[in-house]
């Protein structure tokens, strides 16, 4: 099994384009590389500061990439429903009653997504008047990936919507390859239990 396979959830996939896939992938990666990142520039600025030395650019390399992981990390689980999606609610349904829910919630996550972009944007725009210090950057340099984190997670959420309408939301899970087999139950023990 690749890694690529490996970092592609299976779960839900009648509400998947293929074509998409890539993109799911490639954002676990950039999240998996910006959480290692942040980790990585935490650790060395509590060493030079422990030292005496400090390094005061490796906070502004630590915000940036601690915003940018959350950003790209709820695009990719918006995905791979994840994230911003009530479960319990829908998947105790069925028939109409979870078609409505299903699409209710999805109209409420590209709410988000919109609320995401518009702000995002103007937040972006207004952060070309300010700079973080000590590199003099824009802070714009930080907003720049809200807007785009609004685009994906309304693709994403599109992408179950048409699919969810043309497929059907309820749809048998496919049993789950790290699960443990259950062992058999002989008639006495279901007997047995209270």
């Amino acid at each position: 099994m690749s890694i690529a396979d490996k970092l592609l959830v299976q779960r839900q996939r009648h509400l998947k384009w293929r074509w998409l896939d890539w993109l799911e992938i490639a954002l676990m990666i950039l999240c998996g590389l910006m959480c290692f990142g942040f980790s990585l520039s935490v650790t060395a600025d509590i060493v030079t500061r422990t030292i005496g030395h400090p390094w005061l650019w490796l906070q502004e390399v630590t915000s940036t990439l601690f915003i940018y992981a959350i950003f790209i990390g709820t695009a990719a689980a918006t995905r791979r429903n994840d994230h911003l999606y009530l479960t319990a609610i829908s998947e105790a349904m069925h028939g109409t009653p979870r078609v409505i829910v299903e699409i209710v919630i999805r109209v409420v996550v590209l709410g988000v997504a919109a609320v995401l972009i518009w702000y995002g944007y103007q937040n972006y725009l207004r952060g070309f008047g300010s700079f973080r210090l000590p590199s003099g950057t824009p802070i714009a340099s930080l907003y720049a990936i809200i807007p785009l984190s609004g685009v994906l997670i309304g693709l994403f959420t599109i992408e179950q919507l048409v699919n969810g309408l043309r497929n059907g939301f309820d749809h048998p899970e496919p049993p789950d390859e790290d699960a443990v087999p259950a062992l058999p139950v002989s008639e006495a023990q279901v007997r047995a239990q209270p």
